[in-house]
């Protein structure tokens, strides 16, 4: 990709991630135990201040799950916040389909917006954390998955809509140091990620541009309210994963193309912490991203 130009950037209250479920941990009642999780999404800006972004953790018995408890531990959550004098964030993300409507009703009860969406890697790095570090260490530690796949029936793909397509698309491939710098680029709408430690800057990073001389940012718009998540590979088809559990088909690829695809997709998983993009320009010589997203291919959880 050609050099990115700067551009200005808008200081806003990072979006929070919310995981309200059941943990692999029996309670004295030998019921499983609840918990709340709660993170703030950092980003590439964030990453260069200082302080550990928020999280916030409460444990629920089984016995007091609904949307009255939730709603007043997330006002707690919000009272520590401000007590750390951390902004008041405008949006929650709820990647559980089966907890969407329980979420929603105590998130509006505190003036929070939620979005059902699978952009929640801070806080699926953090199940993961917990998951091989603290649940197998407790008294009544179940062995086994964390919890079942969101869904047990993946959606078949879906073309993506005529007027999302633009004129062409191409991939492309970014050391990682540079995407430390992306917060500074020139872009319109934007779904940036703090990157993980320990990664070599060299490591190639892969994703796809989408071009449009005539609608590159009304195709971006459209692409952010995907909650665009993932990209992979479904037999020869090339699929973005977005939202809860959106699949929108890309493309039908050559054998050739498919298995080095397949090779990058491997590669950023083992040494890329799964980091991906999905970029959109007017044209490749550009300097304006009109849109850009980090994704990361993470487990599901």
């Amino acid at each position: 990709m050609s050099p990115i130009a700067p551009g200005p950037t808008l200081e806003v209250a990072p979006d929070w991630e919310l995981d309200y479920y059941s943990r692999p941990v029996l309670d004295a009642d030998g019921r499983k135990r609840w918990e709340l999780l709660i993170c703030a999404t950092p980003d590439a800006a964030a990453a260069s201040g200082s302080g550990e972004p928020f999280r916030w953790l409460r444990p629920c018995s089984a016995g007091t799950v609904n949307s009255i408890w939730l709603r007043e531990a997330i006002e707690e959550a919000l009272a520590e916040a401000a007590s750390r004098g951390l902004p008041r964030p405008r949006r929650v993300r709820c990647w559980r389909a089966s907890m969407r409507t329980m979420v929603q009703r105590a998130a509006e009860g505190v003036g929070l917006e939620l979005v059902a969406s699978r952009r929640c890697y801070s806080l699926i790095t953090w199940l993961l954390e917990r998951q091989s570090q603290v649940y197998p260490a407790e008294a009544g530690y179940m062995a086994g998955p964390l919890a079942p796949p969101p869904s047990p029936i993946r959606p078949v793909p879906v073309p993506l809509p005529e007027v999302a397509r633009g004129d062409r698309w191409a991939w492309a491939t970014l050391p990682l140091g540079a995407l430390a710098e992306a917060s500074e680029w020139d872009l319109g709408f934007a779904g940036l990620l703090c990157l993980p430690d320990g990664l070599d800057p060299t490591t190639p990073i892969p994703g796809i541009r989408l071009f449009s001389r005539s609608r590159p940012l009304a195709i971006a718009g459209w692409l952010a309210g995907l909650e665009p998540v993932r990209l992979e590979l479904d037999g020869n088809r090339l699929v973005l994963e977005a939202g809860l559990e959106d699949r929108w088909l890309l493309t039908d690829l050559p054998v050739q193309e498919r298995d080095a695809a397949a090779a990058a997709l491997a590669l950023a998983r083992e040494q890329g912490a799964g980091l991906q993009f999905l970029a959109v320009q007017s044209e490749p010589s550009a300097a304006r991203l009109e849109g850009f997203w980090l994704l990361r291919d993470l487990p599901d959880v």
